[in-house]
């Protein structure tokens, strides 16, 4: 009896020459990107943004081109009613001195209605002297204004005008023509005067005493 073979049959996945299937390859540092695995609807809108942002702009710089020309059209009220201030400022600048002047104006209308009834030339001397000083009083206390007393003073040609005389180094003011004025520390006007030595002061002197004599 012949001896039969046990032939024991293999498994096709040891069967020589079957193909074997392959492993997913995996990329170096994990995981498939997402952006790779997401679709491609889910990839942000760019136009629509860059659209929303130059709407943005542009009413930003139209609400600051609003807040300029409000700003430029204050400032040209502020300008215009700083002119005319300056104005009204020139044009009454001399409002309180005249006010002034017109009271002083009342004592002489007052002066010339008293010496008119009382025809008394010399009450009506001694009240313009009186208004004089009041007004000189003033303009001195309320505007600084004051009258320089020249006569016999040495001559200084920084407040002093020679018409006559003069030549000498030691010059005195022998004789005022026009009264000068100061106005605070500054020459208002100066005095018109002449001007000679300190002898001829003297012999002027002598020749008004020999006369009233």
């Amino acid at each position: 009896m012949s001896q039969q073979k046990n032939h024991t049959p293999k498994h096709p996945t040891e069967t020589e020459g079957a193909p074997i299937a392959e492993e997913p390859k995996i990329q170096e540092g994990g995981e498939a990107s997402a952006a790779e695995s997401q679709p491609a609807s889910q990839t942000p809108d760019q136009p629509a943004d860059l659209a929303l942002e130059n709407q943005r702009l542009r009413e930003e710089l139209s609400e600051l081109k609003d807040q300029y020309l409000r700003k430029a059209a204050d400032m040209d009220n502020y300008r215009k009613r700083m002119q005319r201030e300056k104005e009204e400022a020139i044009k009454y600048a001399n409002a309180q001195l005249l006010t002034d002047v017109i009271t002083i104006m009342d004592d002489f209308e007052r002066a010339i209605a008293s010496s008119t009834a009382s025809r008394d030339f010399d009450s009506f001397h001694q009240g313009i002297q009186m208004i004089e000083s009041q007004f000189l009083s003033l303009l001195e206390r309320k505007y600084g204004l004051k009258r320089l007393d020249s006569l016999g003073e040495p001559f200084d040609p920084n407040i002093h005008e020679a018409l006559a005389g003069g030549g000498a180094e030691h010059a005195v003011v022998l004789e005022v023509y026009q009264k000068g004025y100061m106005l605070q520390d500054r020459v208002l006007r100066p005095a018109r005067v002449r001007v000679g030595t300190q002898e001829s002061q003297n012999t002027d002197n002598t020749n008004q005493e020999e006369t009233k004599n």
